[in-house]
């Protein structure tokens, strides 16, 4: 274990210097094959090379193992949006008469993939993909790239042609409905659309950009000779000599947002931090001084970049606004573009919906958004990509699932650490570009990888060591075999430790609060099904007086486990801190069992109480400050001696003692009912005959959803409690276990359903995924069919400009359509290159 953590201390040294000393931001940032692509074709002059010629060594250099250019997913496979990127860099070897292994390896790639990416995408064709690949195609066969398609798969392509058609017909060149704009796609625009000069120079930016796009904006400069556009290009090249990106400029506060959830995501905060709240500090304090407008062209990024702020700084305790991130509410046009397409909005949807697990009590626009998230990604879902048949990113697939299935409430960090390792692709995918998602290329970063496996390891180590000691000493006690009720040791060291995931320095905490949580069952189980009511008397009067000498039998060691556990609590505080808690700690633990003697008179006396009153007892015998209150005076800084007796009736301890009874009695009342006990729903029921069990469910739940955000704000915000911020995530990680346990049913009291989740957290190894690459046959191996390039009656090709003996381009015509209805070819770059 000593090793492990060395290896860690070596690793963290190494990345913090990487990541977080004056380094660039925009080195984090992964190149776009696609983009450095189109780069590499644009002529130098009158010499026959390439102007960027470091764009076009990139191309040669950066192929993938399988024959392919662009992105892949986390097991080093292809995605669709490498069909564009491969067809781009293959157009740029082809330009230039280059690589000819490259181009063969390529197109080896096409002809054998083409069809199963797009067949696994059932029939789905995003708009970038429908706007991109059929340009892509046309000027591949136009350069004399001899594609190869399949009847069936022709037949699949046809489709994408038309449907690109009829996103050219609908949509305007720039309009307020679609995200990125048709004239962002300039390099992909057919000749018919009819785009002059003006139009291109009237939406250039201030940078000489085409909507901040690479290969747009190459375009753009072919076309106008633009000399902003050249500068731009050529200041892209210099800042990105290895591989431009998709967008520039991006914004670098988003790009160190990304970084922060990145290592959040990996369960890697707790070492970084100090440069999280600096980068927060930094954040918070530019961007709430910042108005919040749309902007049209960039739309998906700024809500991406919106819920992401307003999550991770809630999360830290700043006050940021709903409205930071909702103002999409309010335009209505932005709605509507999200719902007809939602797969391209799928991730910013994914980081609202993330956003919204932090809502506060009043915040209605949260709630809205949630819901609207929670519809569109459900729609992504239900579009045919599920499962292992998703061509893009299966497994970002499987986080929204996971999200959409159980609340971020109810899960516990540890195993929401190890689902992000084990799917390490998708956790960095941002959103979609156009022929590709964003990604920062630090996450790729094998060493931040082995950093996360590492940690997680060394995390289980101690989980196993602290389990074995926590098992001894239930033995020792005799708490292991008291022959009745619950035997519980593991249930609650796994509850506790995954959701305490303070390392290694709260090592105490953990088996503080353990070992209350199991003498809290045992003694509850004791008060319920064994012990008489003289025993109970007996037992609660000895821990009143704490002094068990009469005691005998179960309630002898229930006594004895008990005062070993406080005893040793209140020697480690004084010899910690100088003070004696003794007395504040056996106050606490008598109210507990005088609460569980109260519940047992009533039971066997048949007295039934309003609900207020139930619930007034109810609150305390849940017994979650009798674990959260006594372990946080060992948390640093942790709540100081003299006010122990005072935070238990602070209002955030308050809040988790009434949930946590209310999550308990929503999953328990037909075991109860049965058994004859007291519990909230079925007091609401009997108060108000004429409603029905659903009725108290739904009553007892809004009760619950309430003082779920109230307690929530109090855990994170700063200024609304006396305690300490550690002692507040405590109480959050208490109430998060609880959640977890009865979220739809009641986990803890079943002997199988926590099983797994258990031995993930604890015993079973990571499986961290490795690249499997595809085995691509040679592509002379490969039959040829008798026509099989796209039929020219598809997609007619007998439209060809006249094209001046120059570099610059020729006015556009405009938008026609030939007699028969048929698609004219995109640009023939070749033929603009003379």
């Amino acid at each position: 274990m000593e090793s492990s953590h060395s290896i860690i201390e070596a690793l963290l040294r190494k990345i913090k210097d990487e990541m977080f000393s004056s380094v660039d931001l925009y080195s984090f940032v992964s190149p776009s094959a696609y983009d450095t692509a189109w780069l590499a074709m644009v002529p130098g002059g009158n010499d026959g090379r390439p102007m960027f010629g470091e764009c076009l060594n990139w191309v040669v250099n950066n192929q993938r193992e399988g024959g392919f250019w662009g992105e892949s997913d986390g097991y080093g496979n292809p995605t669709i949006d490498c069909l564009p990127a491969t067809l781009a860099c293959m157009l740029a070897l082809k330009t230039w008469g280059v690589g000819s292994g490259n181009l063969e390896r390529g197109l080896a790639f096409i002809h054998d993939n083409t069809e199963k990416l797009l067949a696994e995408n059932h029939g789905r064709c995003p708009r970038w993909f429908a706007i991109v690949l059929p340009a892509m195609i046309e000027l591949a066969q136009k350069t004399g790239l001899e594609i190869v398609f399949s009847d069936e798969l022709e037949e699949v392509l046809t489709n994408i042609f038309h449907h690109r058609q009829r996103i050219l017909e609908r949509e305007e060149l720039v309009d307020k409905y679609h995200y990125p704009p048709l004239l962002s796609y300039l390099e992909t625009l057919p000749l018919w659309y009819g785009i002059d000069e003006e139009d291109i120079v009237k939406h250039l930016s201030e940078d000489g950009s085409m909507f901040q796009s690479p290969s747009a904006t190459v375009c753009a400069f072919i076309t106008t000779r633009n000399r902003k556009c050249m500068n731009y290009l050529q200041a892209l090249v210099q800042r990105f000599p290895h591989g431009v990106p998709s967008m520039y400029p991006m914004d670098e506060q988003l790009i160190q947002l990304i970084m922060v959830d990145h290592l959040q995501k990996l369960g890697l905060a707790d070492h970084f931090h100090k440069e999280i709240e600096n980068i927060l500090e930094h954040v918070y304090s530019h961007y709430m001084s910042q108005e919040q407008l749309p902007q049209q062209s960039l739309v998906p990024v700024q809500i991406y970049r919106d819920a992401l702020a307003f999550r991770l700084l809630r999360m830290h305790g700043y006050h940021v606004s709903p409205w930071s991130f909702c103002w999409f509410l309010n335009h209505q046009d932005i709605l509507t573009h999200m719902e007809e397409d939602c797969e391209y909005f799928s991730s910013v949807m994914y980081n609202v919906y993330r956003a919204t697990d932090l809502t506060f009590s009043g915040e209605y626009e949260l709630q809205e958004a949630r819901s609207f998230a929670r519809k569109l990604l459900k729609k992504t879902l239900s579009l045919g990509i599920r499962g292992d048949n998703v061509a893009m990113f299966p497994n970002f697939h499987a986080l929204i699932e996971n999200e959409l299935d159980l609340p971020w409430m109810a899960r516990l960090d540890h195993l929401d650490h190890r689902m992000c390792i084990e799917q390490l692709c998708e956790i960095n995918t941002q959103w979609t570009g156009k022929a590709s998602f964003y990604r920062l290329s630090c996450f790729h970063n094998d060493v931040l990888m082995q950093l996360a496996v590492k940690n997680y390891e060394f995390r289980q180590a101690i989980y196993k060591s602290e389990l074995e000691e926590l098992k001894r000493w239930c033995e020792d006690w005799g708490l292991s075999n008291m022959g009745f009720g619950r035997e519980k040791t593991t249930y609650c060291y796994f509850a506790v430790a995954v959701a305490c995931s303070f390392l290694p320095h709260d090592s105490e905490v953990r088996m503080i609060v353990a070992k209350s949580g199991i003498l809290i069952i045992v003694a509850d189980d004791f008060f319920d099904t064994k012990g008489s009511l003289n025993e109970l008397e007996s037992l609660t009067e000895a821990v009143r007086r704490w002094n068990g000498k009469d005691l005998s039998s179960h309630s002898k060691t229930i006594f004895a486990a008990l005062d070993n556990l406080v005893s040793g609590m209140a020697a480690k505080h004084l010899h910690q801190q100088g003070n004696d808690i003794t007395g504040d700690l056996q106050d606490i633990w008598y109210e507990t069992f005088a609460s569980w003697l109260l519940e047992t008179k009533w039971s066997k006396s048949g007295y039934i109480p309003s609900k207020h009153e139930y619930l007034d007892n109810a609150r305390i015998s849940v017994a979650t400050q009798t674990m959260v209150l006594p372990a946080s005076c060992f948390l640093n800084p942790g709540s100081p001696e003299c006010k122990l007796k005072h935070f238990q009736n602070g209002s955030i301890t308050k809040l988790l003692m009434v949930v946590a009874r209310l999550l308990n009695d929503t999953q328990s009342y037909q075991k109860e009912q049965e058994e004859g006990k007291l519990n909230f729903v079925l007091l609401h029921l009997k108060e108000n005959p004429k409603a029905t069990i659903e009725d108290s469910i739904s009553f007892t739940k809004a009760i619950l959803d309430e003082k779920r955000k109230e307690l929530l704000e109090h855990a994170l915000m700063d200024d609304l409690d006396d305690l300490p911020k550690p002692c507040k995530q405590l109480h959050l990680s208490c109430f998060k276990v609880f959640q977890m346990c009865y979220n739809s049913s009641n986990r803890f009291d079943s002997n199988t359903e926590l099983l797994h989740d258990i031995n993930r957290a604890i015993y079973i190894p990571l499986k961290v995924q490795t690249s499997k690459p595809l085995k691509l046959l040679p592509y002379h191996a490969r039959p040829k069919k008798e026509n099989s390039k796209i039929s020219s009656t598809c997609f007619d090709q007998t439209y060809k400009p006249r094209v001046k003996p120059s570099f610059i381009m020729h006015r556009i015509p405009p938008k026609i359509r030939d007699g028969c209805g048929k698609v004219p070819i995109s640009l023939n770059l070749k033929l603009c290159f003379v």
